[in-house]
């Protein structure tokens, strides 16, 4: 399809070829993080083990699918298949078979822990790279084919990543108002939860008032972000993204681990493999007659 028409241009960018070693160390990434998110940045999912199952209001999916009612075995069996899952997804082995395993159970993790009144919203960038890991199957190290299968699923995690952006900025307006901005969100976060690195502002009422300012504004621009093609961009956007949760986090200590995680998909993590040792695959349209010449 010609890239010259809009049709054709969005189905350019969202099928640009990525090398399949960006998927092979993302995957490792992703799947290993899932052990830390299950024992210490959801641990408490774990305690809806023991509240009475009447206080079990499912979301819209686990009113649609067939799922159990949270229990001590369920959510038992959940926890720890979804940690096996993890890290036998993490060799690289059967990824089209572990990978949708991994993504069905921490669906199912999630959906415990969000139907009891909270729900997150720094978790659907990762879920939707958990569920498109999958479609790409094999990929290792040091391949340089470029693959149109993952650059698909790579764009639908920085659409997702851009999208949790752009919906909170839109979210702020919807149900505060053009007034949040005024307001004191950001006072009476730094009240509730401040450091030391961030107590002082509190003496300066402007400050905040221009950060809240600033953040609606940025969260606007988010589609921006699709703009990225070079990796000197692409590390960039990676690093202002990290910096901002870094610095939220040491204000007033709030920080969105899987939604960093979903943002590492970002970076063009072939330049990191390329320095490994293990013999690499040839880049497409190199000929396997000009790999063995060259050999000798």
């Amino acid at each position: 399809m010609s890239t010259t028409t809009p049709t054709g241009a969005v189905s350019g960018w969202f099928f640009r070829p990525v090398p399949l070693a960006r998927i092979a160390v993302f995957r490792v990434i992703a799947y290993l993080f899932i052990p830390v998110d299950v024992f210490l940045t959801t641990a408490w999912v774990r305690a809806h083990a023991h509240v009475p199952t009447e206080w079990y209001q499912p979301l819209l999916i686990g009113r649609l699918l067939p799922l159990p009612t949270p229990t001590e075995t369920v959510v038992t069996v959940v926890q720890w298949a979804l940690v096996a899952a993890a890290l036998a997804a993490a060799t690289g082995r059967a990824p089209r078979l572990l990978g949708t395993a991994v993504f069905l159970l921490y669906m199912e993790w999630m959906v415990i822990a969000m139907s009891y009144g909270k729900v997150d919203h720094d978790r659907i960038a990762f879920l939707v790279a958990l569920a498109v890991l999958p479609t790409i199957g094999r990929a290792r190290f040091r391949d340089r084919r470029p693959s149109e299968a993952a650059g698909w699923a790579m764009a639908a995690v920085l659409v997702t990543v851009m999208l949790t952006y752009f919906l909170a900025a839109w979210a702020k307006v919807r149900f505060g108002g053009w007034d949040w901005p005024t307001g004191s969100t950001l006072t009476r976060a730094v009240m509730r939860r401040g450091t030391p690195l961030s107590d002082w502002t509190l003496e300066l009422p402007w400050l905040l008032g221009t950060a809240q300012w600033v953040m609606l504004v940025l969260e606007f621009l988010a589609p921006l972000m699709l703009l990225v093609r070079s990796d000197r961009a692409r590390i960039g956007l990676v690093l202002f993204l990290l910096g901002f949760h870094l610095m939220v986090y040491a204000g007033v200590t709030i920080i969105f681990l899987p939604h960093c995680v979903a943002i590492l998909s970002i970076l063009p993590w072939e330049r990191l493999a390329a320095r490994w040792r293990t013999p690499a695959l040839p880049a497409a349209g190199q000929s396997w007659a000009s790999s063995s010449s060259a050999a000798r």
